[in-house]
């Protein structure tokens, strides 16, 4: 099989549908208060399959963003205009996800600023300025500056009005910063630190930076088997280097330490590499179709998703007893409770929401209706 650096991926689009499957899963059972471990997030160190979808994400943009962005690179482009639609894209994406946290009731006195849309679209911003400004050795090097600077900073800074510095929830350098510039504006669970936080978006830099370096090692001319080979390589040694570095600097996706980047970043290179040798090398095309109808239009999706579970738990309707409650709970309760214990009612639930998108993802694929910010 010939593998032109120029020719699209479509390991790429499967990871992405297969990431942002799990995104919607793991944010929609039929009841918080039921879900199997697997399918929630650590409660604080540690790393779930749960705390593997964010960071897969952002490693994906970073790979998308050397596949696309090369080419223009290449042929001389005019950097001011394209560095200007790389920040108008950031900035769509990044108010987008701050619209979401709002809706529908809109109150601006505590609407969340930071999220998942923001932080992508901060790594987005910074990891292309730095595609576009610099070569392949600097952003290697930064992006490991950036994951030492975080350690030393979350290691050594004392904690103003705390002390010395440390990891705990609540009294760590990152959850003061946000709670001194983000105050009433922080995710509602917590009030006063968010896992999507400030500080902890420079360490995330430098997972969309581990993406970098994987879409320029895919867009070399090596044959399949040896860019396979050691995408594997790499990826066991990432893992193994943030299994070490646990030791001194816990795995925690809430902090998002440097040792959980290098961590996800493995695990990351080793699913990928997975899919690319199954699919773009030897040409398995089996049971993939869903994930690459969900990769083709995963902003969208998850645009989309997010509205309608809002909805479904701001709505409310009267339940048996004449007591209102919210159409989530309804018909969670009313279809699926009665056929299955509480852990496997949830996981249903979830799994009749994705595939419910599938079919409206379907539709969009089919008339080619491909959203792109």
């Amino acid at each position: 099989m010939s593998d032109s650096p120029s020719r699209r991926l479509l390991s790429l689009d499967i990871f992405r549908g297969v990431t942002i499957a799990g995104m919607i899963l793991v944010n929609s059972p039929g009841s918080w208060e039921y879900a199997y471990p697997a399918l929630r997030h650590s409660a604080w160190n540690g790393c779930t399959p749960t705390d593997l979808v964010f960071p897969f994400f952002l490693f994906i943009v970073g790979v998308a963003i050397t596949l696309s962005l090369s080419k223009r690179k290449e042929r001389g482009d005019d950097m001011n205009r394209l560095l200007g639609k790389i920040f108008t894209r950031a900035f769509a994406i990044f108010a987008i996800g701050v619209a979401l946290n709002g809706f529908p009731l809109y109150n601006f006195a505590e609407i969340r600023i930071p999220g998942v849309l923001q932080r992508i679209a901060v790594v987005y911003l910074v990891t292309s300025f730095l595609f576009v400004k610099t070569n392949l050795r600097a952003q290697a090097v930064i992006g490991g500056a950036v994951l030492f600077l975080y350690w030393a900073i979350m290691a050594l800074v004392p904690v103003p009005g705390v002390g010395a510095a440390n990891l705990e929830p609540t009294t760590n350098l990152g959850a003061f910063i946000d709670n001194t510039l983000l105050r009433g504006h922080l995710w509602s669970v917590t009030r006063t630190w968010d896992p999507e936080g400030l500080l902890s978006t420079l360490p995330a830099i430098g997972t969309g930076i581990a993406g970098l370096m994987l879409g320029h090692w895919l867009r070399t001319t090596h044959d399949p088997a040896i860019k396979t080979s050691w995408i594997f390589v790499a990826g066991t040694l990432a893992m193994l280097a943030g299994i070490i570095w646990d030791i001194w600097f816990p795995i925690n996706k809430a902090l998002w330490t440097s040792s959980y980047v290098v961590y996800t970043a493995g695990v990351a290179l080793l699913f990928f590499g997975t899919i690319y040798w199954l699919v773009d090398v030897r040409n398995f095309r089996w049971g993939t179709k869903p994930f690459v109808v969900f990769g083709m239009n995963a902003i969208a999706l998850y645009v989309l998703s997010w509205i309608a579970e809002s909805l479904l738990w701001f709505i409310t309707v009267t339940n048996a007893a004449g007591q209102p409650v919210a159409l989530q709970s309804y018909l969670f309760d009313t279809y699926f409770m009665p056929l299955f214990s509480p852990l496997n009612a949830s996981l249903a639930w979830a799994l009749v929401y994705v595939s419910l998108w599938l079919g409206v993802m379907w539709i969009f694929y089919a008339k080619k209706i491909f959203v792109r910010l």
